[in-house]
């Protein structure tokens, strides 16, 4: 991912950040362990979808991708989820839910005067 045209850079960070969301979380415990989080753009011109992995350890996010995305984001006792991300110019944020073992929610973001949005679906692996 060290190449990649912005908004699909933009759609990765997204992604990312939505994973991540899931996993840094002030009540870890329920929620550590491995996710597979799916991103899906539903407006605007970033890549249609993406999927990642995550690992959830004590509440903190740890991303197992390659790409350098600064990621913050919180999941409270009863699972609900906001997170950002950011990379250069470009920037998402996410909310949504988890469950024991699945979680969806909404993500918007953009770079410059490109904006996209969609939303994005989590499981335990």
């Amino acid at each position: 991912m060290l190449s990649m045209p912005p908004m699909r850079m933009l759609t990765a960070a997204a992604l990312s950040l939505l994973a991540s969301t899931m996993a840094a979380g002030a009540a870890g415990a329920p929620f550590d362990g491995r996710w597979s989080v799916l991103v899906l753009t539903q407006s605007g011109p970033c890549d249609p979808g993406y999927r990642y992995e995550v690992n959830v350890s004590q509440g903190k996010v740890i991303y197992a991708g390659d790409a350098a995305i600064g990621m913050q984001g919180t999941v409270t006792p009863s699972g609900q989820v906001k997170v950002s991300v950011g990379q250069g110019g470009q920037h998402a944020s996410g909310s949504g839910h988890l469950s024991a073992n699945a979680g969806s929610g909404t993500w918007r973001g953009g770079a410059s005067n490109q904006q996209c949005s969609g939303r994005w679906e989590a499981e335990r692996r």
